[in-house]
Order: C-alpha cells, then sequence, then structure tokens
C-alpha cells in the first residue's frame, strides 16, 4: 500500500514538474516576443479618414507579427504636425497637404498610403441654395493647409467666384457642426464624420461631394518618420503591408463597428458618413498627386510642393 502511494507521489511530482517546465518555456517564450515587438506610435483625429489606422490595430493585436501600433490621439491638426514633425511620434493619418508643407520645410517625412478615397462633402445651413448664396457669409475649414481648402477653392471657381467673396475661417473637425447649427458660420468643408452630423440631426445638407468638384481627389495620408523607415526597416514594411489589408476589410459594417469603437459616434450618423467614402485602394498614384500637385499651386497653397518621388514612399 505504501508502494502505491509512493509511486503516485512520484507521478505527480513528475508531472507537476513537467508542467512547471512548460508553463516557464510558454511564459519565457512570451518574454522574447515581447521584448522583440516594435511598437510604433500613431498620431490621429477622430475621425473617419482614420478608420483604416484603427482597423490595422485591431490586426496587429490580434497576430504575432513582431509589430504593435500604440495610438495616439489629437484634439487639432497643429498638435499632431508639431508631434509628427519633431519626432514625438513615428507617424500619423495626417492630412496631405500638411505633410507636404512639411517636407517642403525639411522634415523628412515619407507618404506611404492614403488615409481614405473620396469621404468629403461641402455642408451647408438650410437658407444656402447654391454656391452664389455663400457671397459674403462665413465658411469653415481645418486648415489653409487641406483638401477642403481646395475643394472650397474648386466650388467657388465653378460658380464664377473667389475666396474674396466669402469670409473663411478655420475651426477644429468637432467645433464645426455646432457652429453651423448656431449659426456662427454658413458652411463648412472637413474630414467625416462632422459633415454627416449636420445632416443627420437635421441643421445642414450637402451642396457638394468631393467626386462632384475634385475626381479622385486625395485628402487624408498615412505618413512615417523616414528616420523610422530606415531603423525599423522589417517593421516599416509590417506595417504599411498591414495597413493596405485593413483598408481591403473596411466593408460597412466593419467600418461601422471600428468607427463605433474609437470615434463614440452613433450609427446613424457613421451610417451617413460612409455613403461617401471607401477604403478599398489606397495606393497614391502619380498622376492623382500631380494634380493634387497644380491645384495647390494654383491656389497658392503651396508654391513649392514635394515631387512625387521626393513624398511618396517606394519599397526598395
Amino acid at each position: 500500500m505504501k508502494k502505491k502511494i509512493s509511486l503516485l507521489l512520484i507521478s505527480v511530482l513528475v508531472i507537476g514538474t513537467l508542467a512547471g517546465c512548460g508553463n516557464s518555456k510558454q511564459a519565457e517564450t512570451s518574454k522574447q516576443q515581447t521584448e522583440n515587438t516594435v511598437t510604433v506610435k500613431i498620431g490621429y483625429l477622430p475621425i473617419t479618414h482614420a478608420l483604416a489606422i484603427f482597423e490595422e490595430k485591431e490586426l496587429l493585436d490580434q497576430e504575432n507579427k513582431g509589430v504593435k501600433i500604440e495610438l495616439q490621439k489629437f484634439s487639432s491638426w497643429t498638435d499632431l504636425t508639431d508631434a509628427l514633425n519633431s519626432g514625438q511620434i513615428d507617424g500619423a493619418s495626417v492630412l496631405i497637404e500638411l505633410a507636404m508643407n512639411a517636407v517642403s520645410q525639411g522634415i523628412d517625412l515619407k507618404a506611404v498610403a492614403l488615409g481614405h478615397k473620396d469621404g468629403n462633402v461641402i455642408v451647408v445651413s438650410d437658407k444656402i441654395k447654391d454656391t452664389a448664396d455663400l457671397k459674403g457669409k462665413t465658411f469653415a475649414i481645418p486648415s489653409n493647409q487641406s483638401s477642403h481648402n481646395i475643394l472650397l477653392n474648386d466650388m467657388l471657381n465653378k460658380a464664377g467666384m473667389s475666396t474674396s467673396d466669402v469670409n473663411i475661417t478655420q475651426l477644429s473637425p468637432s467645433e464645426m457642426p455646432s457652429s453651423l447649427a448656431s449659426g456662427a458660420i454658413d458652411g463648412y468643408c472637413v474630414a467625416e464624420p462632422f459633415g454627416a452630423q449636420a445632416v443627420v440631426q437635421g441643421y445642414g445638407h450637402v451642396l457638394y461631394q468631393s467626386e462632384d468638384l475634385w475626381e479622385n481627389s486625395l485628402c487624408c495620408a498615412f505618413v512615417l518618420n523616414n528616420s523610422f523607415i530606415k531603423e525599423q526597416a522589417a517593421a516599416a514594411d509590417t506595417i504599411i503591408a498591414e495597413y493596405t489589408n485593413a483598408g481591403s476589410r473596411l466593408d460597412e459594417t466593419t467600418a461601422i463597428t471600428v468607427a463605433e469603437n474609437y470615434l463614440g459616434q452613433d450609427e446613424e450618423t457613421l451610417k451617413e458618413s460612409l455613403k461617401w467614402i471607401h477604403y478599398d485602394d489606397l495606393a497614391i498614384t502619380k498622376e492623382d498627386y500631380e494634380v493634387l500637385t497644380e491645384k495647390m499651386v494654383n491656389y497658392k497653397i503651396n508654391e513649392n510642393p514635394p515631387s512625387y518621388e521626393a513624398f511618396v514612399y517606394t519599397p526598395q
């Protein structure tokens, strides 16, 4: 009997030791994976134009690819670009014109993909029936260095008007819907979902969608500091590949789920917003980029924009 008990105790000890070794190996492997993981700091504003970044973070969190995204939220483009240009963050989803302006000033950034396709609208109060009604009125854009400024210029040109015919003000995206509702401004063009917010809540309507004024317009881009690309080449390649994959996954259902998780907007507003935007092909083509640079020069947004080769990243 004593012999049987001894054998049983030995078996338990052996099994426990083996299990402990297994757990120890798993813990060591997990520790090594964590130590070898490259954390990439990516800045963003809470807009639907950044959904591909959010979806990429979700994908990388689920997979063991040696790269992790750490998101940093900003409330204004000024704060985001300051952090990006000073190297406090490794990359960002940012207005492409702001990144181009930084490169023109000597900051070493590379655009690796678009943030989205289309997805901007010109929203006006119900008193405004056509562009001519905006004469003498106040119109808001998020930045002079933006596609929203280009779209405003395109719209005015189409109506035989110029920026001297309207009062242009700069507001942060989140301020625009309430400013339109209060009558402080008469229209605006900004990243989504803030155009949709005014439409859904009934105090504004869409005068133009971006494709009505500028086919294949460029707006936001995913940019990385070139120092990061050089120092962490493998991680940069992973980030770029997974970003493209993330964009291809953003059908309406997935996009709404991701947007609800990261933006806190109601489903009706998000559905309205996503009617105007898609993420299926986020490559920056030379043809579309050159149209952008021509508009920037013509509208005096940037009189010396960087060339496609200087700004857009091409994998080696």
